[in-house]
């Protein structure tokens, strides 16, 4: 059984809850399943822009990316994102092994545009995942190791692409053929009525999100197309949660 999971920066910042998904992974590999980690790294990106005297941009919840930061970004998720999170994944018993989406043609891209406000927007070198190379990826799960892949990703031309992770873990989970994806976010789930608390709801069809997405704030939107996109590509399970071992909101056909 393989399971994807979408680790945000954000949780990288707060010690908890980075202590929380450390756990959480080393439970799924112990219970006999195949964890596959898929990170972005949103506040250490806009760290890295503001000390290269770069002001990030974002439309419709994505980072617009430019010629100028797209190697920050890369530099950012790949050298010290994805670094520190193999380096805590080993220093606590779980045997991870990086892998950076842009090398070896791991994560293929093209060029993509958003939907803002209805309108098809260029938000610059950001990417759509089109290809994964899953017989790497396949190889270290055989090999009893948990893949950490950064959502850098190049075309077929050599091309560096931003790609959002959020739709990234979809890509990989589809491909993967994964019984589950997991989307970590920085909230228990998905709110019907945000930021009211009760709330919450535990179980969504795919129609159900569909019809709920246009009311929810900017910086969810991507998570949420994602689980509807790895829903239509076959994923039979996707949840949204705060915790590994919470049970979040479960999103299904």
């Amino acid at each position: 059984m393989t399971v994807v999971i979408k680790f945000g920066g954000n949780a990288m910042v707060e010690q908890s809850a980075l202590a929380a998904f450390i756990s959480g992974i080393k439970d799924l590999q112990t219970a006999g399943k195949n964890p596959v980690v898929v990170h972005g790294g949103g506040p250490q990106i806009s760290e890295g822009l503001k000390a290269a005297g770069i002001v990030s941009e974002f439309k419709g919840g994505y980072r617009v990316t430019t010629a100028e930061s797209v190697t920050v970004v890369r530099d950012v998720l790949v050298n010290e994102v994805n670094k520190e999170l193999v380096d805590l994944l080993n220093a606590n018993g779980a045997i991870a092994q990086g892998m950076p989406g842009d090398i070896a043609d791991l994560l293929m891209a093209e060029h993509r545009t958003v939907l803002v406000d209805g309108v098809q927007t260029d938000i610059g070198l950001v990417g759509e995942v089109v290809a994964v190379d899953t017989a790497a990826i396949q190889s270290a799960i055989a090999a009893g190791v948990i893949p950490v892949i950064s959502t850098a990703a190049r075309s077929i031309t050599g091309q560096l692409y931003n790609v959002n992770a959020d739709t990234a873990t979809s890509a990989v989970a589809i491909a993967l053929n994964a019984q589950e994806m997991i989307m970590l976010t920085d909230v228990p789930g998905v709110y019907a009525n945000w930021p009211d608390r009760d709330s919450l709801l535990t179980k969504l069809t795919a129609n159900e999100l569909t019809k709920l997405i246009p009311s929810l704030e900017a910086g969810m939107v991507p998570k949420l197309e994602a689980c509807l996109r790895a829903i239509s590509g076959g994923v039979p399970n996707v949840r949204v949660v705060g915790n590994l071992t919470d049970s979040g909101t479960q999103v299904t056909k």
